[in-house]
């Protein structure tokens, strides 16, 4: 514990990280205001009758576009720096959210205009996304990341938790269009602390600017590995997607509950992430893998209790301690990706794996549809919650064999600066 006291001094101390740290907890508390906001403004605009197909193009285009932005702008931005990177998506965020809460406010904003933007918006967030975990590589040394990438985590964890129920309040009061544009304030005040970071600051701990010899795709195929990480996180998120449909169908059919009881399943779960995210610096000695089949394995367990039973406790028990198992997970995901990538390609690399695991979910979010329609929501769950354990047990099987010298590519050593202990 006074270790892990001792990283988080270090880390707060760090000037670039002092700067940037309060602008991302702004923006991810306004990101978590615009999960209510988006979708209720889209509500608020679709034609009579299309209000499902208008919510749901206005979801998707608030993420998906991402990828897109991976590929098409990597030649735009791939000489940024790290805090660049998170400044150029904060910025551009802030301006295309802003358009939004202008044209909104004023009764302009039509339904195909406003998920163009949105679209516009989420363009460089693999970017971004990328930035803010290549900063904490840069900045600070190796036994300090761990408790970098938590701390990230948590800021996204703990919005989950509070911007929902504050964007409640504030679109009952004043409407979803003022609070999309508090979101891109919120933007906007990241985005000024980004672009004033110097290259100098930045470069801190001698990360070197030199162009890698290999982008982002290249330097993952190069490495095994990392391929086989990018292979087990969309697989994990793919079977957490058909949860997103499958939990409201059963609160509300199965259940018979309300609103409110769904937003208390979901708070639960926030909170139980925000402690787990919080908890990931305590296990920067254990060996990553083992690890990150614990928390795959630990969610699909924690699911059983929602896919055996209608009764309401063990469900909220079972999703508080999911939200606990898996808040660690992108904080040791991305140490294993900051270990095993060389420095200069790490911003690409990190941006490739966002392009490639972020349509998992929506992807899992598509096919749970049907499924859900076929076998309803609580047996959706159980089905989730299996193929979810047995991913963990096959993913340990292919560690065991690693151990035992039958070793599958992507658990072997890969060409990086540094190896994982599997």
């Amino acid at each position: 514990m006074r270790s892990w006291a001792g990283s988080v001094g270090r880390l707060l101390r760090q000037p670039v990280l002092r700067r940037l740290l309060p602008g991302m907890l702004v923006s991810a508390l306004g990101d978590g205001m615009s999960m209510v906001a988006v979708a209720w403004l889209a509500v608020q605009i679709a034609p009579a009758g299309q209000a499902g197909v208008w919510t749901g193009l206005a979801v998707a285009a608030y993420a998906l576009p991402a990828p897109i932005g991976a590929a098409v702008l990597a030649r735009l931005v791939r000489g940024m720096r790290a805090a660049h990177l998170v400044a150029a998506d904060a910025s551009v965020r802030a301006v295309a959210l802003g358009a939004v809460a202008v044209l909104a406010v004023a009764g302009l904003l039509e339904p195909v205009a406003y998920v163009a933007l949105l679209a516009v918006s989420s363009l460089l967030h693999a970017w971004g996304n990328a930035g803010a975990y290549t900063l904490v590589a840069e900045v600070l040394p190796e036994e300090d990341r761990l408790t970098g990438n938590a701390l990230l985590s948590t800021f996204a964890q703990a919005a989950f938790v509070v911007g929902p129920a504050l964007a409640g309040g504030l679109t009952t009061l004043v409407g979803p269009g003022w609070v999309i544009g508090v979101d891109a304030l919120s933007f906007a005040v990241l985005a000024v602390a980004g672009w004033t970071v110097s290259g100098r600051r930045a470069a801190a701990v001698g990360v070197p600017p030199a162009e890698p010899a290999a982008g982002g795709w290249r330097t993952i195929l190069d490495r095994p590995r990392l391929l086989g990480l990018i292979a087990v996180t969309c697989a994990f998120f793919f079977l957490y997607g058909p949860v997103e449909v499958a939990l409201p169908v059963h609160v509300a059919h199965g259940l018979h509950g309300s609103p409110g009881l769904l937003g208390l399943y979901w708070t639960v779960f926030g909170i139980g992430a925000t402690g787990g995210a919080l908890g990931a610096a305590l296990l920067r000695h254990r060996p990553p893998w083992p690890v990150v089949v614990g928390i795959v394995v630990g969610w699909g367990a924690a699911l059983l209790p929602l896919g055996l039973t209608d009764a309401v406790a063990p469900g909220l028990l079972g999703l508080a301690v999911g939200g606990l198992v898996y808040g660690p997970f992108t904080a040791i995901s991305t140490a294993l990706f900051q270990r095993d990538t060389p420095p200069q390609a790490l911003s690409r690399v990190l941006a490739a794996r966002t392009a490639l695991t972020t349509p998992a979910t929506a992807l899992g979010t598509l096919v749970g549809g049907p499924v859900v329609a076929a076998v309803g929501g609580r047996h959706t769950l159980l089905i989730s919650a299996l193929l979810t354990i047995a991913l963990g047990v096959g993913v340990a099987a292919a560690l065991r064999l690693a151990r035992s010298g039958r070793q599958p590519a992507w658990t072997r050593p890969s060409g990086g600066t540094s190896t994982m202990r599997a």
